[in-house]
């Protein structure tokens, strides 16, 4: 069973710090922090982080808490016992219960979105270096390269900050995971086209692979797949698993098609463009709506009804978006197969 450590520090006159801790019945444990009794820490399980700092939002006004700062916990020892609930404690004011299950909490997973949805230089770096090496690795038809670009997955950042943003309403965050979505994809895109103007130039037979032509078809089985990755990805993330192997599966509906998009428009093949720009578009529009169904599951939202209500808006307009584009995709994919 994992733990967290959270330490809240408080201003002077906030009131009696330990006394309100003791009116969490969640907290495994707890201790002060420095000689002035305005900072303490207390150990919780993992599953109960959400709970415990929105009950200290709750206990405390805004502007009487200096900081909560969340850590991981690597070991305990001795193992520690179950805590005693007093009649206080029982009786303490409780925020409305999130509808949530075993994970991290809401600041923990808002931390580790919003570093994917950062258009520093590392991610242009990133997205520079798969994007080679995906190219280079379906037109030489090989799997174990490919494999290699969907293992650094660039984009799999800002598509999850994208879904995170409408759960919580923080038009910030939306803004910033587009900007580096885009500025992801034009580069991805332009990488590309210069392999495959270079390709298409001097060796124009070796654009017929399997590994190249299979992401220029597009079928009803493939929204499976990215549905599938997209719900994978976030489930992964929320649950505080490693998600390396979900990353992997996410690069899969992204990365590749993305690549060979600009692969065939720079070898002057725009039918099979058109095809492997519309696989792209159908795993775009897949990953967001699994990703932001199971946000929705999960119970992720803000804390604070009026921050609630402008998710709510917001996630209304990012499901109906995300609903009809898929429709209209689908309707494609029949014509194209027709």
């Amino acid at each position: 069973m994992s733990h967290r450590i959270i330490q809240i520090h408080i201003r002077e006159a906030a009131g009696d710090l330990a006394q309100k801790v003791s009116l969490i019945d969640k907290v495994v444990d707890s201790w002060p922090v420095g000689p002035d009794a305005l900072g303490h820490a207390l150990l919780v399980r993992t599953q109960d982080v959400q709970t415990v700092t929105d009950h200290l939002q709750t206990l405390f006004l805004k502007n009487q808490i200096a900081r909560i700062v969340i850590q991981p916990v690597e070991a305990i020892l001795p193992k520690p016992a179950a805590k005693v609930v007093t009649e206080a404690a029982e009786n303490a004011p409780k925020p409305k219960a999130a509808r949530t299950f075993s994970g991290i909490s809401r600041d923990e997973l808002y931390a580790d979105v919003a570093r994917g949805a950062e258009s520093g230089t590392s991610f242009i770096l990133l997205v520079v270096f798969s994007t080679i090496v995906a190219g280079i690795g379906l037109i030489e038809n090989n799997i174990a390269v490919v494999i290699g670009a969907m293992v650094i997955a660039p984009l799999l950042g800002p598509n999850l900050a994208l879904a995170l943003s409408t759960a919580l309403g923080d038009l910030d965050l939306m803004r910033n995971a587009l900007k580096t979505m885009a500025l992801g994809f034009l580069i991805a895109l332009l990488l590309s086209f210069s392999l495959g103007l270079v390709w298409g130039t001097w060796w124009p037979d070796e654009l017929s692979g399997p590994e190249l032509l299979s992401r220029t078809t597009v079928g009803f089985d493939s929204i499976a797949l990215a549905l599938v990755s997209g719900a994978a990805a976030v489930l992964s993330l929320a649950s505080g698993i490693s998600s390396v192997l979900v990353g992997v599966m996410v690069a899969v509906a992204l990365l590749p098609p993305g690549a060979t998009v600009g692969i065939m428009l720079g070898a002057g093949h725009y039918d099979l463009a058109g095809g492997a720009a519309l696989l792209l578009a159908v795993n775009i529009v897949c990953v967001n709506l699994s990703a932001k169904l199971v946000f929705l599951f999960k119970g992720v939202q803000p804390r604070t009804w009026y921050e609630k209500k402008k998710a709510r808006n917001a996630m209304i307009f990012y499901m109906v978006f995300w609903l009809l584009s898929l429709a209209v995709l689908g309707y494609v994919i029949i014509l194209r197969t027709a």
